[in-house]
């Protein structure tokens, strides 16, 4: 039927269910697994779990695991069999990383070595596109029982959609430049939107100075000291309003795509010992879970297709080049470094390759 929701518009469903605590299915060919975030997850939910099935596990990161001295025989993920006095609690505490300090020994731990995981891994990257944290509790499930409940059911093979429509733009007069717009960007998998900044009318035959912005609600928004984020922004902005013509892209991708809350977490972190990198390792997380190719895309569909970057990241120059987009020439943005900032920013260069 036409109005069905098709297989992206159930995984866009299946992260909204998991943002508010709502279990899901995930499907490979006839088998079924239910996922549950641990985040969200809540005591009623986890004993329903465990009641049904002997098999619950739950399913963490590498990263994660790396840190609890788990062995991730997955590789990229480790399933950890749920002991049979597991509650909310101990679940919860292997999966958030806030008590490590004080109670580091979580285990010992009985793990899954046998089986596919190809399941626990859609559910990982599900849980970490609904910007929780990467930890899901996974049992056997069935079609009849994803009825039965009313469970909004997802086929693993799909990956997340990241095919942007521009919807709108409009006319917005900056303090760099009166001659501003403002484009936005809406995702077809019911994502967050992003949004392009258009200085003057940079011809399209040449290439536009521009430059990759990931949202940053503290620096940007807040003047947090704890980056340079807000620095950049307004930096770019201003070297765009003193040539006369350029494009900030800006992306909805805060704290390196883990999302506000995660972000917070590993500042928390931070004030515990931690550098990013570590932090964001801690949590279960990559050292950068963003999509520069985002960017790409949107450039492309305003017109262009060689640009003149802005960006101390030697990662983002790569992305636009292999997403077809040429480079012509690196920018350098260095600014915003404060005395709070100085281990950050020391970090991205050490670790991240910045070149500061």
């Amino acid at each position: 039927m036409v109005l069905s929701p098709d297989r992206h518009e159930m995984r866009a469903r299946a992260r909204a269910d998991l943002r508010m605590g709502v279990p899901v299915v995930l499907r490979a060919g006839d088998r079924f697994a239910l996922a549950l975030a641990t985040e969200t997850l809540t005591s009623a939910r986890l004993a329903s779990v465990c009641a049904g099935s002997e098999d619950t596990v739950l399913a963490i990161t590498a990263r994660r695991a790396e840190t609890l001295r788990a062995i991730a025989y997955d590789g990229d993920l480790a399933r950890i069999h749920l002991p049979r006095d597991a509650d909310l609690r101990w679940v919860q505490a292997v999966a958030d990383p806030a008590d490590d300090l004080r109670v580091p020994m979580k285990g010992p731990f009985r793990m899954a070595r046998d089986g596919a995981s190809d399941l626990a891994r859609s559910a990982l990257a599900l849980a970490k596109e609904a910007r929780l944290l990467p930890a899901v509790v996974l049992a056997p499930a069935s079609a009849e029982m994803a009825a039965e409940a009313h469970l909004t059911v997802v086929d693993a093979s799909v990956p997340a959609a990241h095919e942007l429509s521009e919807v709108i733009w409009a006319r917005v007069p900056l303090e760099v430049s009166e001659a501003g717009r403002l484009h936005v960007f809406r995702p077809t998998d019911g994502g967050e939107e992003h949004y392009a900044v258009e200085i003057g009318s940079p011809p399209r035959d040449a290439p536009v100075l521009s430059r990759l912005h990931s949202a940053c609600f503290t620096g940007d928004v807040m003047g947090s000291l704890k980056c340079d984020c807000g620095p950049q922004l307004r930096g770019a902005l201003a070297q765009m309003g003193e040539e006369g013509a350029g494009i900030l892209l800006y992306l909805n991708q805060e704290g390196r795509g883990i999302g506000l809350a995660n972000k917070m977490r590993a500042y928390a972190l931070q004030d515990q010992g931690f550098d990013t990198v570590e932090a964001n390792h801690r949590l279960g997380f990559e050292d950068d879970e963003r999509d520069f190719q985002l960017g790409a895309d949107l450039l492309r569909q305003l017109g262009f297709s060689a640009t003149r970057l802005m960006t101390n990241n030697p990662a983002k120059v790569a992305m636009m080049e292999a997403s077809g987009i040429a480079v012509t020439e690196r920018v350098p943005l260095q600014v915003g470094k404060t005395a709070q900032n100085a281990g950050y920013l020391a970090t991205k260069a050490a670790k991240s390759g910045h070149l500061l």
